[in-house]
């Protein structure tokens, strides 16, 4: 890539600096006909991000496992927003399908900008019952929660360098910054993708930007559902705002780390109060 100009702003005339011999080019990148890929984008939180994205003008193409029709019903929301939509179904432990994936999003729209990677699973296990968090329970957790989300970053790098400004969002959990949520492996699952973050930064320094979200309890989504009663209460209870995490304010935030040309391997936990991290 010696010698390409990546304009990562919307017009020529914002600053400039050289790193080695590529000139880059930098401001807010504009999202309007970006190409973005939220992996996961059949559930709420999924379905708010690829609708954030959309109303900023981004084409958006989603991944899902097994429902056909919420990915559907995703594409739609997007499509109404007068955006180009596609899904495609993906078992993101399946290390052998991920590139073949980002592959077909490429063919599709002809670039990728952004990955959002959404996509997880979890189980609630208290804490305590290490009997019950076996090796199968955990390899499938740290298969989709983190091995997933590298292989995605792994095979989207070159197509996300190739735009000039790409952008990659994972989304964590507070229970990454702190011993909790519904189970161990979940927990470390997340921790893993935040340092992940804090890694990839600096691996695809300057063209590619990696940041972090990790949201709290939100209520609406399969995760929280998840969740023993307990659990959910007491987040709930010690929130300073005495409530759950908007997963309006948690899609918004992607969208501000694929805006923002200043800010990588940063993590930011939105939890209504209950972390102060």
């Amino acid at each position: 890539m010696t010698g390409r100009v990546y304009d990562r702003g919307p017009t020529a005339s914002s600053p400039r600096r050289r790193s080695g011999s590529t000139l880059v080019v930098y401001g807010a990148m504009d999202l309007k006909d970006r190409v973005a890929l939220v992996a996961g984008g059949t559930g709420t939180l999924g379905i708010a991000i690829a609708r954030a994205l959309a109303k900023e003008g981004a084409h958006v193409a989603i991944t899902y496992l097994e429902r056909r029709d919420a990915a559907r019903e995703t594409c739609a929301a997007v499509e109404a927003l007068g955006r180009k939509a596609w899904s495609v179904a993906l078992d993101q432990t399946d290390a052998g399908a991920i590139p073949p994936t980002i592959e077909a999003v490429v063919r599709q729209f002809g670039r990728l900008d952004a990955l959002v990677n959404n996509a997880a699973w979890n189980i609630s296990i208290p804490f305590p019952d290490l009997e019950a968090l076996d090796a199968t329970v955990w390899d499938r957790l740290f298969s989709t929660n983190l091995r997933g989300p590298y292989l995605l970053c792994r095979a989207a790098a070159p197509h996300l360098k190739t735009s000039g400004s790409g952008r990659i969002v994972n989304i964590a959990s507070v229970a990454g910054l702190n011993p909790g949520g519904s189970s161990i492996a979940y927990a470390t699952s997340k921790a893993g993708l935040i340092h992940l973050t804090r890694c990839l930064a600096v691996a695809l320094a300057p063209v590619v930007s990696v940041n972090c979200v990790a949201p709290g309890l939100m209520e609406g989504t399969r995760m929280t559902s998840r969740l023993r009663p307990e659990l959910a209460d007491g987040a709930r209870q010690r929130a300073v705002l005495k409530r759950a995490a908007s997963v309006e304010d948690v899609a918004d935030q992607v969208v501000a780390f694929c805006r923002t040309d200043s800010v990588t391997g940063q993590v930011l936990n939105i939890d209504g109060g209950v972390f102060f991290h």
